[in-house]
């Protein structure tokens, strides 16, 4: 099943968040227990030759590939997809004009206005015909515009109402910097966290995927209760570090 499909089945997905661009280490990461891996153009590390070479070794190992783009950035939305990628995260989507622009990098006329050519996206998916990729490709693909400021969430309807726009995604790092105004950055800050409740609820009302960043795992179920579906979470830095921590812990334990 693509993401698109476990995503309109009500599934729960859990991706990886590679910042690091490196096509073997996403490889590694692509091989643990995620059901996909998101690159990270925005503030990780990523770069358009390394999402080129991270998006084979993701759908290698039967995952599922996404990249965010950085700011402004649609053109790379197109060049994700055409590399490959089954869904892209946009950030600072703050207007419907951002919404639109979006849409129309990432879906074929009449729907956006993306140009053709799956060069590397329709081999490494299996597709060997050209009018049936372009037929499915628009449903097949997805959208997440990211809500991160109060900007965004005065214009949500107007976001989700856009052609093209498959889902939100929200920020909760820059959602709570908006929210206390630059005071603090917390990520499960509980005052925001009706809010947070809101814009899930609005856009699984709408027909569309919510998606969320977790910081902390045991609010997680919480996340998940307020209608988000995809899930990001272990960073490569998250992960080293977790992993050890663990390892050195149990080697101490040992050693007495």
């Amino acid at each position: 099943m693509s993401l698109a499909e476990r995503l309109h089945a009500n599934e729960t997905i859990i991706t990886a968040w590679s910042g690091v661009p490196d096509a073997l280490t996403v490889e590694i990461l692509a091989g643990q227990g995620f059901g996909a891996v998101t690159l990270d153009m925005q503030h990780g590390g990523h770069n358009e030759d390394s999402v080129l070479r991270s998006i084979a070794p993701v759908l290698r190992a039967d995952k599922h590939p996404i990249v965010r783009i950085p700011v402004g950035r649609f053109d790379m939305a197109s060049r994700a997809l055409d590399f490959g990628a089954e869904a892209v995260i946009a950030p600072m989507v703050n207007s419907v004009d951002d919404a639109r622009r979006f849409a129309a990098a990432m879906k074929y006329p009449p729907l956006g206005e993306r140009s053709w050519g799956p060069t590397f996206a329709a081999p490494r998916h299996g597709s060997k015909d050209s009018i049936k990729w372009l037929r499915e490709s628009n449903a097949r693909t997805v959208s997440f515009a990211m809500v991160e400021t109060h900007a965004a969430v005065a214009v949500l309807d107007g976001i989700l109402e856009t052609p093209g726009i498959d889902g939100i995604f929200l920020g909760p790092g820059d959602f709570s910097i908006a929210w206390t105004k630059g005071e603090t950055i917390n990520s499960t800050l509980e005052d925001m966290m009706e809010t947070v409740a809101d814009v899930g609820r609005r856009t699984r009302a709408a027909g569309k995927h919510a998606g969320i960043y977790v910081t902390d795992p045991a609010i997680a179920g919480r996340f998940v209760d307020m209608g988000y579906q995809l899930l990001a979470t272990g960073s490569e830095h998250q992960l080293i570090s977790s992993g050890a921590a663990r390892l050195l812990a149990d080697l101490n334990k040992s050693l007495g």
